[in-house]
């Protein structure tokens, strides 16, 4: 049982006693929770286990002849395509659509073309979703004080 299943199983019987709108509502600030924790990761350029992202292979210069330098994944972090939805029943956080692709091919760390018609190319693994500890301990934080009538 990895960790994640674990935190299940402690919180479920927790959170399944709350009323339904309260349940919606303790969700909803932990995917918000979760999708702020997940972006600041990523803006790190850290996996969950706190390990550098491999680096960028060595990139050749654009047409204006400078070499993009810029951080990895700047744009998919952004609240817009990381999404962070919940209702009574449960919470997800994670992309959508064309940026889903994206995302699981550098989670998995898979073949996929930089450009469209371009050469396939294998990505390096970086797991852009995930927990830490940190993370773990910060969902146990927020549902005691959640249960114990503390402020969120």
């Amino acid at each position: 049982m990895n960790d994640l299943e674990q935190l299940e199983t402690w919180a479920a019987p927790l959170i399944a006693a709350l009323a339904p709108s309260a349940r919606r509502r303790l969700l909803q600030a932990l995917a918000i929770d979760l999708r702020r924790s997940q972006q600041k990761r990523i803006a790190q350029q850290r996996n969950p286990d706190g390990s550098a992202y491999a680096p960028r292979k060595p990139q050749r210069e654009d047409r204006a002849g400078r070499i993009r330098r810029g951080v990895m994944f700047r744009r998919i972090r952004q609240a817009r395509h990381l999404r962070a939805t919940s209702d009574a029943n449960g919470l997800r956080v994670g992309y959508a659509g064309r940026v889903a692709r994206i995302a699981r091919v550098h989670q998995d760390g898979g073949i996929d073309s930089a450009k469209r018609g371009g050469a396939l190319v294998r990505y390096a693994r970086r797991q852009l979703l995930g927990f830490s500890d940190a993370g773990r301990e910060r969902v146990r934080e927020l549902l005691v004080a959640h249960l114990t009538g503390g402020a969120i």
